[in-house]
């Protein structure tokens, strides 16, 4: 039987078109960009008497500017209108400026082409927040992560065609531009195309009044988003990602050159190598996550990027380039090779890994009718990052520092990074720790989870097997859960900071405490008021049998309380772990196995009259079964 994944949204015209749009656009950025960039380079193309290096250089800040000038507007613009209108209308625009970069290319005029190149920047500043803010309107919230991944996996790769197309076009016709004139005016038509066949995308702010201040709509969006520590967060780590790799494809062409000691194909096969792991990493993550919007995904990149960029200083420090340069060929041959493009693969694939769950939680968690403003202010500050990067590797380059030494700073600047940002936001390292836990521990089969409201208060019940029953939950359920748990196992250390992170509960018996009971019920009813995901273990304790123990009644003084659906969950295959009281106290026992299958089980919603502690009870029983 077929299991649904990210690529079925390929099969859809719900994302297709969508999907073809975004990669024929960056696409043909970067073959009209690239054509015109290697033609300053090394056919002379110049205007105003500047030489290649600062024509180049200042084509860069030309691309950038129209971001920090009109991404406050587009962002307004996707939130008042039809992103699918929006967006044809920008194709539209984007073919009147491929038949004027037509024009400059045939004339071999360059201050055409960076006006076309300016224009192309304002082109990209309108569709990136559109791109974004449009997938929550398409998809469903199970189908963020791929489309996400998808999405990523896709920019990259049309970067790197592009720019692989652009540079070989020049080549084979250096003495004629019309090819390249011909095919930028092409894609841009079928990309007006592929944007008709969008769905609609109605306006999420269609009384919204346009503020053409941009500076100020600028700093009203970015302290809107300061009230969302998640999301304000979410965006500072995606900035982040993308002044690590300002840092890191800039210097790429010097490294290659000056450090490998390689010609422009070594080059090429490098920025290959880091776009595909880009894209390897993006379309893996809703493999590794389950397809939920998996935030503990992000420190487990944030690791990646910085370990493999420094060993890709150590790597590249047993080489001395000497000598001709050398193409691909040579290069393979070299010893130490393939462990330097190993490092570059791997810091893209983290790099992804990294990324796509932060685009997919700022689209989740802020409000619709400031999404498309939100991705907005996130691309202005992307910008800042990329602009603060350029300034920083002069800087540093200029007091000394070589082009490995540059990189391995920035590793080392990523990990001082990460550190700050899950201190500010533990959720984040919580959720690593959770999905660390239950993708190396176990192979967790979910059946019928679906049963979970995905909005909504609810309760879910659960049989109690092991210290790791919480954290098989938190990893399998796609809403956050608020556990209720004995005050014993609430503070075993490593786990008291993740149950603490995720606002878990700490509960005692009557007899024991029954103010810290009375404090626990409160906090359960708060929650449930707030329409937020309940889990209790009714048996009260671990089991020391594998048998179930009888649940208590606390779970229909809840439901008293506060009448709410229940959802009967079953835990399969934990008895006998390490973490289980089989043969004895739990974690005080040589583990038996590693890796080893259990299974999570949703049986029927119970309505809130229905709900019984002895009733639950025989329905977790018949869902668990034999196997323990």
């Amino acid at each position: 039987m077929h299991k649904p994944n990210q690529f079925d949204l390929l099969k859809s015209r719900r994302f297709l078109p969508l999907f073809l749009t975004q990669f024929l656009g960056a696409f043909n950025d970067n073959l009209f960009k690239n054509s015109m960039l290697v033609m300053i380079t090394f056919l002379g193309l110049t205007t105003m008497g500047l030489d290649a290096p600062t024509l180049v250089n200042a084509a860069a800040g030309v691309f950038i500017l129209p971001f920090f000038l009109f991404s406050a507007t587009a962002g307004q613009l996707a939130e008042k209108y039809d992103k699918a209108k929006l967006a044809q209308a920008i194709k539209l625009l984007e073919i009147l400026i491929m038949l004027l970069a037509g024009i400059g290319f045939s004339y071999r005029n360059a201050a055409v082409l960076m006006t076309c190149l300016f224009l192309m920047g304002i082109h990209s500043a309108l569709f990136g927040p559109l791109k974004y803010s449009i997938l929550p309107q398409y998809l469903k919230e199970s189908e963020l992560l791929g489309g996400n991944g998808l999405i990523e996996m896709g920019t990259f790769i049309a970067i790197l065609l592009g720019q692989i197309t652009g540079t070989l076009m020049v080549e084979h016709s250096p003495n004629s531009a019309l090819p390249i004139a011909i095919a930028c005016v092409s894609i841009a038509c079928l990309g007006l195309l592929t944007s008709r066949a969008m769905p609609a995308a109605p306006p999420t702010a269609k009384d919204l009044k346009i503020n053409w201040n941009f500076i100020g709509e600028t700093l009203s969006i970015i302290k809107h988003a300061r009230g969302n520590v998640a999301v304000f967060n979410s965006m500072m780590g995606i900035s982040w990602f993308w002044f690590f790799g300002a840092v890191y494809l800039t210097q790429l062409p010097t490294f290659s050159q000056k450090v490998l000691g390689g010609n422009a194909e070594v080059y090429t096969l490098m920025i290959t190598l880091f776009s595909v792991g880009v894209g390897l990493g993006s379309m893996l993550c809703e493999k590794m996550s389950g397809r939920k919007v998996e935030i503990g995904l992000v420190p487990f990149g944030s690791i990646g990027l910085s370990l493999y960029g420094i060993d890709l200083y150590f790597a590249a420090g047993n080489l001395a380039a000497h000598g001709p340069l050398i193409g691909v060929s040579a290069f393979l041959h070299t010893a130490g090779s393939l462990r330097i493009m190993a490092d570059i693969l791997l810091m893209g694939m983290f790099g992804g890994f990294f990324i796509v769950p932060l685009y997919a939680l700022i689209q989740m968690r802020t409000e619709p009718a400031y999404r498309s403003r939100i991705i907005a202010a996130n691309n202005i500050l992307n910008s800042c990052f990329m602009v603060v990067a350029a300034v920083m590797s002069i800087l540093i380059l200029q007091l000394g520092a070589n082009i490995p030494q540059l990189l391995l700073i920035v590793a080392i600047m990523n990990m001082v990074v990460a550190v700050y940002i899950y201190r500010l936001v533990p959720e984040f390292f919580m959720r690593f720790l959770v999905w660390i836990a239950t993708h190396t521990l176990y192979r967790v089969r979910h059946e019928k989870l679906e049963n979970i409201p995905e909005e909504g208060a609810c309760v879910l019940v659960c049989n109690h097997v092991s210290f790791m029953d919480a954290l098989v939950l938190a990893g399998a359920c796609r809403r956050p859960i608020r556990f209720v748990m004995d005050h014993r196992i609430f503070k075993v250390p490593v786990l008291n900071f993740i149950f603490t992170t995720a606002g878990a509960v700490p509960i005692a018996s009557a007899k024991e405490d029954p103010d810290m009971k009375a404090r626990a019920f409160d906090k359960v009813a708060e929650y449930l008021a707030q329409g937020e995901v309940v889990c209790i273990f009714p048996e009260g304790q671990i089991t020391r049998t594998g048998d179930m123990n009888p649940f208590r009644s606390g779970i229909e003084e809840i439901i008293a309380r506060t009448p709410v659906p229940v959802v009967p969950l079953a835990l399969r295959g934990l008895w006998g772990s390490f973490f289980s009281r089989k043969d004895g106290a739990a974690m005080m026992k040589l583990p038996r196995r590693f890796w080893s299958k259990i299974a999570l089980v949703a049986g029927d919603v119970v309505p809130p009259e229905n709900v019984t502690a002895a009733g639950l009870q025989d329905v977790v029983a018949n869902l668990r079964g034999d196997w323990r």
